[in-house]
């Protein structure tokens, strides 16, 4: 079952959002969209997630604006404030999925793209988050303050990424390291994108490309780390 729903953020202001129910809850998850915002294929996202059995909730960044265009979808996620963003809007849904006790009760955060930016700073700024899930997309490592980062961490890394060098990966890793952050990152010889099945054909961007083996195996190592860290 999935519908739409509203939540509380911490400093009291709603949001909306879209929840998708698993049917036997093992835990749950926050579900982080891509700069186009909450789209169908986010919306596909979260019920994959449900069917594997962590009930998704995806929180509406953009409030109810999205697009297919490269040029606006860079436009909203300029105008969207990262911060407020992980601190407000991704802990609200946090702790919404928090107070549901689903399952084990545990609650990770997965985002893709600008989401997984999110995502890395969520595992800063959200403490009630037992472990997140990061798809090729990460903030400056400037704005990483590794020693801040208390749950498990995974990430999905595309060598041949154009949007998010893996030379940034490298900075970042290195950061996560030195700081003994449980990290476990995995690299694909894939492009920007990998695991959205709607980067191919006609409707692609330049610089993604979706590749459904490394989707899969991609899709395959989340499950497993999750259901280690929330069921």
């Amino acid at each position: 079952m999935a519908q739409a729903i509203s939540f509380t953020r911490p400093d009291g202001a709603a949001v909306s959002g879209y929840l998708a129910a698993a049917e036997r809850p093992v835990g749950a998850v926050v579900v982080i969209q891509e700069w186009w915002g909450l789209n169908e294929q986010i919306r596909g996202v979260a019920r994959r997630w449900a069917g594997a059995g962590f009930t998704a909730l995806v929180p509406d960044l953009y409030r109810g604006r999205s697009t297919v265009e490269e040029e606006e979808a860079d436009h909203l996620m300029t105008g969207l404030d990262f911060g407020a963003a992980a601190a407000q809007d991704i802990r609200g849904a946090v702790q919404y999925l928090k107070g549901l006790k689903l399952g084990s009760g545990k609650v990770g955060v997965s985002g893709y793209c600008m989401g997984g930016a999110l995502a890395l700073l969520a595992s800063m700024l959200v403490p009630e988050a037992d472990a997140a899930v990061v798809w090729y997309g990460m903030p400056p490592v400037e704005y990483v303050d590794a020693g801040k980062i208390g749950l498990p961490l995974q990430a999905h890394w595309a060598t041949q990424d154009e949007f998010f060098a893996i030379a940034g990966v490298d900075a970042l890793e290195a950061k996560l390291a030195e700081a003994g952050v449980r990290y476990e990152g995995h690299r694909y010889l894939a492009h920007h994108g990998f695991a959205n099945e709607t980067a191919q054909g006609p409707g692609r961007i330049a610089r993604t490309q979706y590749d459904a083996a490394w989707a899969q195996q991609a899709w395959d190592r989340a499950m497993r780390f999750c259901g280690q860290h929330l069921g």
